[in-house]
């Protein structure tokens, strides 16, 4: 709190988000100990991360999906501000930051029988001279701002692509894992400069409300998923194309090396290579996704290269036959990309 209002602009945002993250897991942890749950892992001895401590809460301990989500994007915002670049609106961090606030509250409430205005004085928690915005307001205009610096000749591209970074890690509120990579920054100015709509990039951000209540230094702040509100499915099998999809939840789809694609359909490594290339399964953007991590290109394979192949295998394919042909159909396919 001493951040937050302090007079000091250099460094004061990164400093109230590193202080919020780790009250907050220090409060997770503070839980687990009271209840007599184990913090250190039997092995390295470390204690265990926040994502793990606020699981925990969340399965064991009464933290509601409301306020772990609240905890998550405070989690992801700090790691925006450590680790790289972050933009955030001083308004945004208001809101963001009385949220916290209320969540942290109420738990603390109900896990260990402690109100904070018991050891915080009231006069000390945030004070803005901003009245919190609407979250729906605050997010259309984040994502207007960004449409506008990535107009050609405004040279601030570098302020846009902190913005939406912002925006990643909001998603926190919504999404079990958040991983910010510079691939989904990529994929989300492409689709901005494209003029695609704020509700096909951040479709989760979409699903979320805040309710605000009472004035001052008294102001409650929560957010909830709204009721009914729509979902949005993408694509699977064409994912270039669809900016809502992150480079987490390819890595998720896509999950099987081609060794463990062949131990799933009981081939050998070359067999289930020789299959592959006989079915077109690398060529099937359903099927197989090739990642790369710097210079290094690795395909990887969802469960429908796993169900095609079992199809085929369960269908009676001549296997002999496909080993016999591996050569051809491998100089076909390289003719055919030529």
């Amino acid at each position: 709190m001493s951040a937050f209002n302090s007079y000091e602009e250099g460094g004061r945002v990164c400093s109230v988000l590193l202080h919020l993250q780790h009250a907050c897991e220090m409060l997770l942890k503070g839980v687990l100990v009271q209840n007599r749950e184990k913090v250190f892992e039997p092995k390295s001895g470390k204690s265990i991360g926040f994502l793990s401590a606020l699981h925990v809460c969340r399965q064991k301990f009464g933290l509601t999906d409301a306020e772990a989500g609240t905890f998550r994007m405070i989690n992801s915002l700090r790691d925006v501000e450590q680790h790289w670049i972050g933009f955030i609106e001083e308004d945004v961090l208001y809101l963001n930051t009385r949220a916290t606030i209320t969540a942290f509250d109420a738990y603390m409430r109900r896990a260990l029988e402690i109100d904070l205005s018991s050891v915080i004085p009231s006069r000390v928690l945030p004070v803005s001279t901003m009245p919190p915005g609407n979250f729906d307001f605050l997010i259309d205009r984040e994502f207007q701002l960004i449409t506008q610096l990535l107009q050609p000749g405004n040279r601030k591209r570098d302020e846009a692509r902190a913005r939406i970074r912002t925006l990643l890690a909001m998603e926190g509120l919504a999404a079990e894992e958040i991983e910010i990579s510079e691939r989904d920054i990529n994929r989300i100015e492409r689709a901005v400069r494209a003029g695609v709509e704020l509700g096909q990039i951040f479709p989760r951000l979409n699903t979320i409300a805040s309710t605000i209540e009472g004035e001052g230094t008294a102001i409650v702040v929560r957010f909830a998923k709204k009721e009914g509100a729509p979902v949005q499915f993408i694509g699977g099998d064409d994912p270039q194309n669809a900016a809502a999809v992150r480079e987490v939840d390819l890595q998720k789809k896509f999950y099987l090396s081609a060794t463990g694609l062949a131990k799933k359909v009981k081939l050998t490594a070359p067999r289930s290579h020789a299959l592959r290339m006989h079915l077109g399964i690398d060529a099937d953007p359903a099927c197989c996704r090739v990642f790369e991590f710097g210079k290094a290109k690795h395909p990887q394979f969802s469960d429908n290269a796993v169900a095609r192949m079992k199809e085929a295998l369960d269908g009676g394919i001549d296997m002999g036959a496909v080993w016999a042909n591996r050569g051809q159909v491998a100089f076909a396919g390289e003719a055919a990309t030529a």
